[in-house]
């Protein structure tokens, strides 16, 4: 039989072999893994195929509901739609579900119903389970807290979380919140909010609001990856707590956020991939050397690793000295920066021994031509620094002396490549001549190849 054949069959839940339906004439447990794998109205559809048919969409072990399929205009499509879920959930003959996908986008609901429709799935032992709303819910701590089951968890929906002083989790692997409020349920805040998870690997926390005046620690020996981004001075309160993390196997780390909070890492040196985005509300000025201090404390926590990316937005506005007393980098090969004064530049060079790539997103602030001039050459340039890429380039003075000083210097340069700011696309800037002064400039290496990005290529 051709292949095209058999899927034909298989779509029209008919496979005929020697005279027998053998699709149809499997058992009902079986026809319900099946359907599993695909939509739960695709699943309750082929209850019409045959008799046999239908009830197997009762036995499979996968939910999906999206609100989105139940939008073709027609009228009492919402209602049509929270009857579908009430109904599938009523008849659903197995007591475990592996996973349970629940996309809200498209309507508001009762924020009851909703939690209930969560609640019943809790209650089955489910393993994946993923949310995404975008009102509120009442999500039920108590049902959640003791699904032990769970082995993957996504949130997307705004919520408040009432958490046990020690809530564990002890089969997730993947934790995903968004919008989620962390609340705990302890009638003094003396103690710290513990959340342990043995078997995490992954933790990634969004826009989330986490307790001002009590520490939370996440424990979680096995995590590889934590990503967190949230900003506290929305609120005019100053933050008084700290987020403390106990994962001696992290390996990556992401912060997004104004710095409000401590970000406290007990077991750093694992840490090889670091990325870290602090944005200053220019309101909360006064706040800013508090700022400082976390951010040398968080740089001091993370000196060991190999790959760096440092985004601050509006910090040296008010804090100029936000680089100073830098640890050194001794492991570090890549670096990113965006917003970096020429002094800071140096001095990052100087603390990065074996750095091969240096990535400048926005240029250099303005310095004084004679910083590199007569600046000490740093030993990554004469042994490691391979590749240069210079965004942002405005073909300022300082900017040229930044090129020629490396250039000139760096013994094993690889490629040097230079992307032209956008706004030169609408001045009278000649780049070809740009390239051609470049060019002119000393070149250390004698295999580099310079590049120069015209803004219309961009």
């Amino acid at each position: 039989m051709a292949q095209n054949a058999i899927t034909e069959k298989l779509l029209m839940g008919q496979v005929v072999l020697d005279g027998e339906d053998i699709l149809s004439n499997l058992h009902e447990s079986i026809l319900g893994y099946i359907l599993s794998f695909v939509p739960t109205l695709d699943a309750v559809r082929t209850s019409i195929l045959s008799k046999s048919w239908i009830c197997a969409w009762t036995s499979t072990t996968s939910l999906q509901f999206d609100d989105s399929l139940f939008c073709s205009g027609k009228s009492k499509e919402k209602e049509r739609f929270v009857n579908f879920v009430n109904k599938v959930l009523l008849h659903q003959a197995n007591s475990s579900i592996q996973s349970f996908f629940l996309s809200l986008l498209r309507y508001q609901y009762d924020p009851s119903q909703v939690s209930e429709w969560i609640s019943c799935i809790l209650g089955k032992g489910v393993k994946k389970l993923h949310i995404q709303y975008v009102d509120k819910v009442n999500l039920s701590s108590h049902a959640l807290f003791n699904c032990t089951s769970l082995v993957e968890l996504v949130l997307q929906m705004r919520c408040s979380l009432s958490v046990p002083i020690s809530a564990c989790l002890p089969n997730l692997q993947h934790l995903s919140i968004s919008g989620i409020t962390l609340v705990s349920n302890s009638s003094t805040h003396t103690e710290d909010l513990i959340l342990s998870f043995p078997l995490l690997k992954v933790f990634e926390a969004r826009g989330c609001e986490w307790s001002t005046t009590q520490n939370v620690s996440i424990v979680a020996p096995m995590l590889e990856s934590f990503s967190i981004s949230f900003w506290n001075s929305l609120s005019s309160e100053s933050c008084k707590s700290a987020i403390k993390i106990y994962a001696p196997l992290l390996t990556k780390f992401s912060y997004e956020g104004d710095l409000e909070q401590d970000i406290i890492l007990l077991n750093p040196s694992s840490i090889r991939d670091a990325s870290v985005v602090v944005v200053v509300d220019e309101d909360k000025a006064d706040r800013v050397q508090e700022m400082v201090l976390r951010a040398h404390t968080l740089l001091r926590q993370i000196h060991e690793v190999e790959h760096l990316k440092l985004c601050f937005y509006k910090v040296l506005l008010h804090a100029k000295d936000i680089f100073s007393n830098l640890p050194v980098f001794g492991r570090l090969t890549f670096l990113q920066l965006n917003e970096v004064a020429g002094e800071v530049l140096l001095d990052f060079l100087h603390k990065s021994p074996i750095l091969e790539t240096l990535v400048l997103l926005h240029g250099v602030s303005k310095f004084d031509n004679d910083l590199f001039s007569s600046a000490l050459v740093p030993s990554c340039f004469l042994s490691s620094l391979k590749v240069f890429q210079f965004g942002g380039f405005n073909v300022y003075d300082h900017e040229l002396s930044l090129a020629r000083f490396v250039m000139a210097n760096a013994a094993v340069l690889e490629r040097m490549s230079i992307s032209a700011a956008f706004w030169l696309r609408y001045s009278d800037t000649n780049i070809e001549k740009v390239k051609e002064q470049l060019l002119t400039f000393p070149n250390c290496s004698k295999f580099a190849m310079i590049e120069l990005s015209d803004a219309n290529c961009q």
